[in-house]
């Protein structure tokens, strides 16, 4: 995957933790996408990756899965707690 070239959106607050939680376990996207789909979440890998950028809205049912497949609590992801 090649290096993001755009500054981050403003669609969502999540994206930008979501990359460095997945970064920091060592997860690629297409795993990441895989555990999500396994979690009943079926999202493209362009859906991921504007998401990822903060240029996708984020529904709340896919907050908690994300939460879920990353292996951290939902208020975390929202930066509203520590690990």
């Amino acid at each position: 995957m090649k290096p993001r070239q755009e500054p981050p959106g403003n669609k969502n607050i999540i994206g930008s933790r979501v990359v460095a939680i997945r970064k920091s376990k060592g997860i690629k996207q297409r795993e990441f996408l895989a555990r999500l789909q396994t979690l009943g979440l079926d999202i493209s890998q362009t859906s991921l990756s504007r998401l990822e950028g903060q240029y996708r809205l984020v529904q709340d049912y896919e907050v908690v899965m994300i939460a879920r497949a990353l292996e951290v609590s939902v208020g975390y992801l929202l930066g509203e707690e520590s690990e």
